[in-house]
């Protein structure tokens, strides 16, 4: 938003300025901050009028907890500046909300998921559009997905809360139940196959993994 200053000039002179975007909520992760910021520095009325915004669509439909979240902005491109706003993020008890580009997202999940751990995640593509999708599982399951079927598109990433924070009292934070059946419909293989991918993505043994599946099977009867 290079014109900033020359578009507060032509306000302060009577004229009226509509800031507009093609796509998405202006000023949300968006230049036109620039404008308004300074708009609001030379006391000239802000009006804002509603329209769509993918985070907030995104975390309506995500099924995660809502109440709380906490949204980003883009997470920084560079690896090593990236790996070290999610070290920050380690400890929140909020649903964590970015954008991402498509082609730095599986580097991302994998970051995260060696940062952050194994968590519930939901990556929603293209929100409000012809093509809109949403992936669900966990940082892990979505990682190796992705790493064989790349997306393209506007991307919202949303990463559930630290294990002990988000999970209510005897449920787990993210169900080996939900994993897997994301696993088959993803990749159309039976719960065998998909039980051995799961088990991958939480860091357990095929073993253990059924263990924990049996064990909530249990505890839903």
């Amino acid at each position: 938003m290079t014109r900033a200053p020359e578009l507060v000039i032509e306000m302060e002179e009577g004229s009226s300025i509509a800031l507009v975007t093609d796509a998405g909520m202006p000023v949300v992760s968006d230049p036109g901050f620039r404008l308004v910021h300074l708009a609001v520095r030379h006391s000239i009325p802000v009006i804002p009028v509603p329209g769509a915004s993918a985070f907030v669509a995104a975390l309506a439909a995500s099924g995660m907890p809502v109440d709380k979240f906490r949204f980003l902005g883009f997470l920084p491109s560079k690896k090593g500046e990236r790996k070290k706003a999610l070290e920050e993020l380690r400890e929140a008890t909020k649903t964590l909300v970015f954008y991402e580009a498509p082609h730095r997202l599986v580097e991302m999940l994998k970051d995260a998921r060696e940062i952050l751990g194994e968590r519930e995640i939901v990556i929603a593509r293209e929100v409000t559009k012809v093509h809109e999708q949403f992936l669900r599982g966990t940082i892990g399951t979505a990682y190796e997905y992705l790493k064989k079927r790349p997306v393209k598109g506007e991307i919202t990433v949303l990463i559930g809360a630290r294990a002990e924070s988000a999970a209510e009292p005897g449920v787990p934070a993210a169900s080996i139940i939900s994993q897997i059946q994301a696993v088959m419909a993803d990749r159309k293989i039976d719960e065998r196959a998909a039980l051995k991918v799961v088990a991958r993505a939480r860091g357990v043994s095929k073993s253990e993994a059924y263990r924990q599946l049996q064990s909530e099977k249990n505890q839903r009867i």
